[in-house]
């Protein structure tokens, strides 16, 4: 029994060395989120589906869904102000489970019955990130009650801290992509003023960013609009 028990996280094992590639190939942010929850029904025992929420100042937003009924649950949270995730906010509990969603619960006297009503059974969630006010949670639902052993948990949070650090992987990347697309066209916004208005380097700049503060657009915003005017701002 034990050397079975052992195969069975060999494999566990070997499936996350494979979704880690996978998720790290992923060409964009949500097409990693979208990875992550696909994953999640495949390789947590009892999980149907997977959702990617965070809660931001107390708005609860929808990064990624398997289904419609994921969307809808979130949504349910939002609407109520109630359930796993905003107590996840306050306490930064790492991994949190409704066991039961058919019996009442004290906790989450609202939430859980409207879980119910869209054919849940038991749920999971677990921490993806925490930074100042922002919490990104995985929550995987299953359509049967106690469907989530210790086993199922251990698996969920391994699987979770996983696609946390892709996640994060996957943004850095994003947020230097964009960086270096605004570098290009403030460079090449100075160029067209230089060259055009026959200004220093330095001048070009500062007019760029009073330009930015007169009229609260962003630097980025106002390189863009001499890139395809070559007008001077202001």
């Amino acid at each position: 029994m034990a050397h079975e028990h052992g195969e069975v996280w060999e494999q566990f094992a070997v499936a996350l060395a494979e979704m880690a590639r996978d998720l790290l190939a992923q060409d964009s942010v949500q097409d990693t989120l979208d990875r992550i929850v696909d994953h999640a029904t495949v390789l947590i025992n009892g999980c149907d589906d997977a959702g990617i929420l965070t809660v931001r100042r107390g708005e609860v937003q929808a990064l990624a869904a398997t289904s419609d009924v994921v969307r809808r649950a979130d949504r349910i949270q939002q609407d109520l102000g109630e359930g796993p995730c905003f107590d996840a906010v306050t306490n930064r509990q790492q991994i949190y489970a409704i066991d039961d969603l058919s019996r009442p619960n004290e906790r989450w006297s609202r939430f859980v019955p409207e879980l119910r009503k869209l054919g849940m059974g038991s749920m999971m969630g677990i921490l993806l990130f925490t930074e100042d006010d922002e919490l990104g949670a995985l929550n995987l639902y299953s359509r049967q009650p106690r469907a989530f052993d210790e086993a199922a948990r251990r698996a969920g949070w391994i699987l979770a801290s996983h696609a946390a650090v892709a996640f994060s992987a996957s943004r850095t990347h994003q947020q230097l992509g964009h960086a270096l697309e605004t570098r290009h066209e403030i460079g090449e916004a100075m160029g067209i003023l230089m060259e055009r208005y026959k200004l220093t380097e330095d001048t070009a700049f500062k007019l760029l960013k009073k330009a930015s503060q007169d009229q609260n657009i962003k630097l980025r915003a106002i390189a863009r609009q001499i890139c395809e005017t070559g007008d001077k701002p202001g």
